[in-house]
């Protein structure tokens, strides 16, 4: 997208929006998740997803770097598949997943919010406080792009210095963790050993899953070819840091059975016995902060997604009756996923689809586009190995506690699936032959990279 201000966001402004995504809601609520599942190793849960999402930013960054635009994963994926049935599988996996976050951010919003009033029994106030965050994002989106930007930049500096004040405070008055009870079996924890902290690595990773966002960057960073990369790279080494320092900060303040009952607001409780109330009322507000932050600048990435993706001939043309159909599609989505899933099934439904993508984005790099990124095949190679023994562990483990999710998870995909695939038909003619030519000029806001399909054929067989 050229930036008709003529001004350019730097790499500062970059890295400031990238982590203000990835430090949303997430961390707020996936300490206890992550607890629950491996006791008081869940601070080094964070260190193994950072290890992993390293990995995996190796192909984001190598993608970026050589087909900087608005695009991010999409543009990867068509680049990489080409237009049609794979490109618009994976890439509306990745909405979803997007969608999917929103929906752990506003249930996290009303999880958080409730500490202020000591609730505990007024779980039907959680979706309730959710849906209403996501009606006022929704608001804000209506209301113009430069009122979004600010509103990010300025949440970001909040969000982390907040957070980090919060974590060196709270290792300064409880002191480190004892290590040597790392190993300790906990009740209200999952057994399994190894297994389980592999399969908790699941849910880590979508601590940092935000900088995937930095990728839809390139048509307003400076300098894209280098800035984009730059940027990935730089936000998971300072998300990895906060959030080891802020893991051993609650680890320090309460027990791992502590952090299992509370697991919902599991910050809110390991601030209040250091603190006071005045930790707890801080807390809260940097996670009211975080989350709704989060999902106005989810809903907008999203709506803008689901945008292109229609333009792109992937989805059908959205309806115009209304103003900006892709946003409230989006928001619609939002609210239902927030009113009928509770927060672990949302982060577990989250994680697969995520993780699926991501598969499909290396294997897209290996397969077909090593040379034009000019990229190494073996770290992608380690990349995809690492997904899918945690996505596996991770499904097992689901299988075994809670079907439920992975029957969702399943039955999303495939419905997507056959979705694109009898879609495509539609604009296949009798020669077997894709015709994906897009409109001439993207909606506001578009990618000005994905009119020029000057490297794709006019038709593609069908996928």
């Amino acid at each position: 997208m050229e930036n008709k201000s003529g001004t350019k966001i730097s790499l500062l402004g970059s890295i400031s929006l990238g982590t203000g995504v990835m430090i949303g809601a997430g961390i707020f609520v996936l300490m206890g998740q992550i607890a629950e599942l491996v006791g008081a190793l869940f601070p080094l849960a964070f260190l193994g997803g950072a290890v992993v999402v390293g990995f995996s930013a190796y192909s984001y960054v190598k993608l970026s770097n050589a087909y900087p635009s608005s695009g991010g994963v999409a543009t990867f994926l068509r680049r990489a598949y080409g237009p049609g049935t794979i490109a618009g599988t994976f890439s509306l996996l990745m909405y979803v997943s997007m969608v999917i976050a929103e929906s752990l951010v506003a249930r996290t919003f009303g999880s958080y919010t409730l500490r202020l009033f000591g609730s505990d029994t007024a779980a039907i106030l959680v979706p309730i406080l959710g849906v209403l965050l996501i009606v006022v994002a929704y608001i804000v989106n209506i209301s113009g792009n430069k009122t979004i930007e600010r509103a990010a930049n300025l949440t970001a500096v909040i969000k982390i210095g907040g957070i980090t004040v919060l974590a060196l405070a709270g290792l300064a008055v409880a002191g480190f963790p004892s290590i040597g009870d790392w190993g300790d079996a906990n009740e209200g924890v999952a057994s399994g050993g190894g297994f389980s902290f592999i399969a908790a690595l699941a849910l880590s990773i979508l601590a940092f899953k935000g900088f995937t966002t930095i990728t839809n960057q390139g048509g307003d960073i400076v300098n894209p070819h280098k800035n984009l990369g730059r940027s990935i790279i730089l936000s998971i080494l300072i998300c990895s840091a906060m959030y080891t320092i802020l893991a051993l900060s609650v680890a320090s303040s309460l027990s791992v059975e502590e952090i299992v009952v509370a697991k919902d607001y599991a910050l809110a409780a390991a601030a209040k016995p250091i603190f006071g109330e005045w930790g707890l009322f801080l807390t809260v507000a940097l996670a009211i902060v975080a989350t709704v932050s989060g999902v106005i600048a989810s809903i907008y990435s999203a709506s803008r997604m689901l945008a292109m993706l229609s333009n792109m001939k992937q989805l059908p043309r959205l309806y115009k009756g209304v103003s900006n159909p892709a946003l409230v599609l989006t928001v619609v989505f939002a609210i239902t996923l927030t009113v009928l899933f509770d927060l672990t099934r949302i982060a577990s439904i989250g994680a697969i689809f995520y993780l699926v993508m991501d598969i499909s984005i290396h294997w897209g790099l290996l397969r077909h586009l090593l040379k034009e990124a000019k990229a190494k095949p073996l770290i992608p190679i380690c990349a995809i190995l690492l997904d899918v023994v945690i996505l596996g562990a991770f499904i097992q483990l689901k299988v075994a506690n809670d079907p439920l999710v992975v029957v969702v998870a399943l039955i999303g995909f495939v419905v997507i699936l056959i979705a694109q695939r009898l879609f495509m038909i539609t604009h296949t003619d009798d020669q077997g032959v894709m015709h994906m030519a897009m409109k001439d000029t993207m909606e506001k806001g578009g990618d000005t990279t994905m009119n020029d399909d000057s490297d794709m054929p006019e038709g593609m067989d069908m996928d």
